[in-house]
C-alpha cells in the first residue's frame, strides 16, 4: 500500500503541474488563435498574406521598442538645449547619410528579385544585432549610439521597401491591393500601440531592457520572414521602373499616366509634413507642454492622436477602395490644409491634437490611394519595382521634413504656418493634375490597369 501511494504521489503531482501549466497557457493560446483567425481571414491564410501581416506586426513592435530606448537617451534624459544638440547630431549622423543611401536601396533590391525573403530576414537580423549593440550605448550615451541608430534606420527602411514589393505577390483571390495594404498597416499600428507601453515598462527596469525586447522580436521576425511562401521570391515577368526618367525614351512612371506622378507628389507632401511635425512638436511641447500636463504626457497625447487618426484612415481606406483614388487624395489634401491653417491661426493645445490626428488620417488615406493608383495604372510587369521606388522617394521626403522641423525656431504659430505651407505646396503641385486625370479616366470608362 505504501509503495502504491508513493507511486501515485509523483503521478498526481505531475498531473497537477500540467493542469496548472494548461491553465496559465490558456489565455495566451486563445489570444493567439483569435489573432491567427483574424490575420488569415478571407483567404489571407492560403495566399500567405496572413504570414506577412504577422511579420509586419512583429516589425512594428520591434521598431517601437528601439524608439522608446532612443527617445529616453537622446531626448528625455538631458536638458532641452543638450537634447536639441543630440537630436541634431542624430539627424546629421543618421538621417543625412540615409538621404544619400535611400536612392540606392530601391535599385539594389531590384537586383535581388529572387531573394526577397532573405532580404527581409537580413533586415530583421541586422536590427536584432544592432539592438544588442545599442543596449550598451544607451547606458553611457556615447557616440557609438549614432552609427548603430543609422544601421537600424537603414535596415528598417529596406524592410519597408521589400515589404511593399512583396504584397502584390500574396494577394488572395478577389482581394484588392488597397485592402491588403490596409490589413498589413493596421496590424503594424496595433502592434505598435501594444508594444509602446510594454517598452516603457521595460525601460523602468533599465534603459537597455527595451532593446533586449526588440532583439527578441527581430529574431522571431527573422525566422518568420524565411517562412514566407516561396512565391514571394518569384520575379516572373517583372521589369524595372523609374520614377524620374533620364530621357524621353526611358520607360518610367510618367509613361503610365499622370495619376501616379501627382499622387506621389501629394504623398511626398504628407510624408514631409509627418517628419516635420514629429521633430518640431517634440521640442515645442518639451518647452511648452499642453496646459496642465508634463512634456512627456503632452507628447504622448499628440502621438496617440496621430496614431488614432492613422488607424482610422487605414480602416476608411479599405472601405473606400471602390472610390476614385484621385478624388480621395484631393479631398485629404484639402482637409489637411484646412487643419494646418486653423492650427496656425488658432494655435493651442486642442488644435495641435486635431492637426496631429488629421495629418495621420490624411496620410493613411493618401498612401492607400497611391497604392491603388499604382495597382490600376502601372502594368504588372513593372508594378513591384514601382512600389520600391515610390517608397524610397517618400522616405526621402520624411527626411527633408524632419530636417526642417529640427532647425525651425520654437514658435507654435510659425511652425503650424510652415506645416500649412508644406501641404499647400503639395496641393498646388498635385490637385489640378489629379482632377484632370480623374476626369479623363471617367470619360474613357477605364477601371483596370492601364499601359501607356
Amino acid at each position: 500500500m505504501a509503495a502504491a501511494r508513493s507511486a501515485e504521489g509523483p503521478g498526481a503531482l505531475s498531473r497537477a503541474i500540467r493542469a496548472v501549466g494548461r491553465a496559465l497557457r490558456a489565455p495566451f493560446t486563445r489570444t493567439g488563435r483569435r489573432i491567427r483567425r483574424a490575420t488569415h481571414a478571407h483567404g489571407a491564410g492560403e495566399s500567405g498574406l496572413g504570414r506577412l501581416i504577422e511579420l509586419h506586426a512583429v516589425n512594428g513592435a520591434g521598431d517601437v521598442m528601439i524608439t522608446v530606448a532612443l527617445a529616453s537617451t537622446v531626448f528625455f534624459s538631458v536638458p532641452t538645449d543638450e537634447a536639441r544638440g543630440r537630436v541634431t547630431l542624430y539627424l546629421a549622423i543618421t538621417l543625412a547619410p540615409f538621404a544619400l543611401l535611400a536612392p540606392v536601396i530601391g535599385p539594389l533590391l531590384d537586383r535581388l528579385p529572387h531573394g526577397r525573403r532573405a532580404a527581409m530576414a537580413a533586415a530583421m537580423l541586422a536590427r536584432a544585432l544592432l539592438a544588442l549593440g545599442l543596449s550598451g550605448a544607451v547606458a553611457t550615451g556615447g557616440l557609438e549610439l549614432y552609427p548603430a541608430a543609422l544601421g537600424v534606420l537603414v535596415a528598417s527602411k529596406a524592410y519597408g521597401v521589400v515589404r511593399s514589393a512583396v504584397v502584390p505577390r500574396l494577394l488572395p483571390p478577389r482581394f484588392s491591393l488597397v485592402k491588403a495594404n490596409s490589413r498589413v498597416t493596421l496590424a503594424g499600428l496595433l502592434a505598435t500601440g501594444l508594444a509602446a507601453p510594454v517598452g516603457a515598462g521595460l525601460h523602468r527596469i533599465g534603459p537597455q531592457w527595451p532593446l533586449y525586447g526588440a532583439c527578441a522580436l527581430f529574431c522571431l521576425g527573422t525566422y518568420w520572414a524565411l517562412k514566407l511562401p516561396p512565391k514571394v521570391d518569384s520575379a516572373k515577368g517583372e521589369h524595372k521602373a523609374r520614377i524620374l526618367p533620364l530621357g524621353e525614351r526611358k520607360p518610367g512612371l510618367r509613361t503610365v499616366g499622370p495619376s501616379v506622378l501627382h499622387g506621389l507628389q501629394a504623398n511626398a507632401a504628407f510624408r514631409m509634413l509627418s517628419g516635420f511635425l514629429i521633430f518640431f512638436l517634440a521640442f515645442l511641447l518639451r518647452d511648452h507642454p499642453l496646459a496642465g500636463q508634463s512634456a512627456a504626457v503632452s507628447l504622448g497625447l499628440v502621438g496617440v492622436s496621430a496614431g488614432l487618426g492613422n488607424a482610422l484612415g487605414t480602416a476608411v481606406g479599405a472601405w473606400l477602395r471602390t472610390r476614385a483614388p484621385e478624388m480621395i487624395i484631393v479631398t485629404v489634401l484639402g482637409t489637411a490644409l484646412a487643419a494646418a491653417v486653423l492650427a496656425a491661426v488658432f494655435f493651442g493645445a486642442g488644435m495641435v491634437a486635431v492637426l496631429a490626428a488629421t495629418a495621420g488620417f490624411c496620410q493613411a488615406l493618401a498612401k492607400l490611394s497611391l497604392d491603388a493608383l499604382i495597382q490600376r495604372d502601372v502594368p504588372e510587369e513593372v508594378r513591384t519595382s514601382a512600389f520600391a521606388r515610390s517608397e524610397t522617394l517618400l522616405q526621402m521626403s520624411w527626411v527633408v521634413g524632419g530636417a526642417i522641423g529640427i532647425v525651425l525656431p520654437l514658435n507654435g504659430a510659425l511652425g503650424m504656418s510652415v506645416a500649412a505651407a508644406i501641404v499647400g505646396t503639395g496641393a498646388g503641385l498635385a490637385v489640378r493634375g489629379l482632377v484632370g486625370a480623374c476626369g479623363r479616366s471617367g470619360r474613357s470608362g477605364r477601371t483596370g490597369p492601364r499601359v501607356a
